[in-house]
């Protein structure tokens, strides 16, 4: 049986293969799709449905955030991209009109379908968000990702400590425990983590900030890929989660936002040095192929 297609953030797309996708008769609908944070435990949160148009969606999202198809770049004719992914004409152009609907591309007559700037995409939208990760590079993503989150976070748990009700602060503590329970198994703690982060957004009160929900998903799940061959656990910063809940159910709003702050600093520094090591370790790696091939810097 051959082993299904998966993305670099744990999204799995079971009927592709090395011949793309295959169009087929009667409709788009094959069945749910399931991902998870990392090993494919949890419901996905991007596609509700594994349809064919969202896969192809998916293949030239993907092409489009690692620069394949850079910004003003035209697509394929119609007859022609649809021949080379397999698929009808018309899964070909909902998947477009997924894409343009994200900002990425725009549809003109005669002058067929462009990659539109950068600066028209909906960066926060959780498709792109997780296109952009699985895509890299992470150095400066990770940088904004990690910023937007200092921005957010710390103040949302400050509103949490004031403004949490009972059944808020049993849906943080019970969040808490399941990091507590997973103990030092990355596995098993990041979905605790992230209804952690989630459950303190909902207690904020505030609807608009709900949808950033996608944002806290993707930066835990680039934090768990770097860094979790390269930590001692997530253990460590169980403290640190113990603060901010203890400080938002005792109504301690200054307390519970500085404790965010430091757990937010952490995070990007496991990152960070994780990165670091990543790129020390190519150089080493490029070094040595140099030198087994004769090849030197002059001076």
């Amino acid at each position: 049986m051959q082993r299904p297609t998966v993305d670099n953030i744990g999204i799995w797309y079971d009927h592709l293969n090395n011949n793309g996708p295959t169009a087929t008769v009667g409709g788009d609908d094959i069945g749910e799709e399931h991902r998870s944070l990392p090993d494919r435990r949890r419901t996905s949160l991007i596609y509700s449905k594994r349809s064919l148009h969202g896969q192809v969606a998916h293949d030239l999202g993907g092409r489009i955030m690692c620069g394949e198809l850079a910004p003003g770049a035209v697509l394929p004719n119609e007859a022609d991209l649809s021949a080379s992914l397999r698929v009808s004409r018309t899964s070909l152009r909902e998947a477009i009109k997924v894409l343009a609907a994200k900002g990425l591309v725009e549809s003109r007559p005669k002058t067929g379908t462009r990659v539109r700037p950068r600066a028209d995409w909906n960066v926060l939208d959780p498709d792109v968000l997780a296109w952009q990760f699985a895509a890299g590079p992470f150095a400066r993503f990770i940088e904004d990702l990690f910023e937007l989150r200092q921005m957010i976070e710390p103040q949302a748990a400050a509103m949490a400590a004031r403004r949490a009700g009972p059944a808020e602060i049993e849906r943080i503590e019970q969040a808490y425990l399941g990091m507590e329970e997973a103990g030092n198994d990355s596995d098993l703690w990041i979905d605790p983590d992230l209804r952690f982060h989630q459950a303190i957004i909902r207690a904020t009160g505030n609807e608009l900030l709900w949808p950033l929900g996608a944002i806290i998903e993707t930066a835990l799940a680039t934090s768990f890929r770097l860094s979790s061959a390269q930590w001692d656990g997530p253990i460590h910063s169980l403290p640190l989660h113990w603060a901010i809940f203890d400080a938002i159910r005792k109504r301690d709003a200054a307390a519970a936002q500085a404790a965010m702050h430091r757990l937010l600093d952490g995070a990007a520094d496991d990152v960070r040095r994780a990165l670091a090591d990543d790129r020390l370790k190519a150089s080493k790696g490029s070094k040595a192929r140099d030198r087994k091939a004769g090849v030197g810097n002059a001076a």
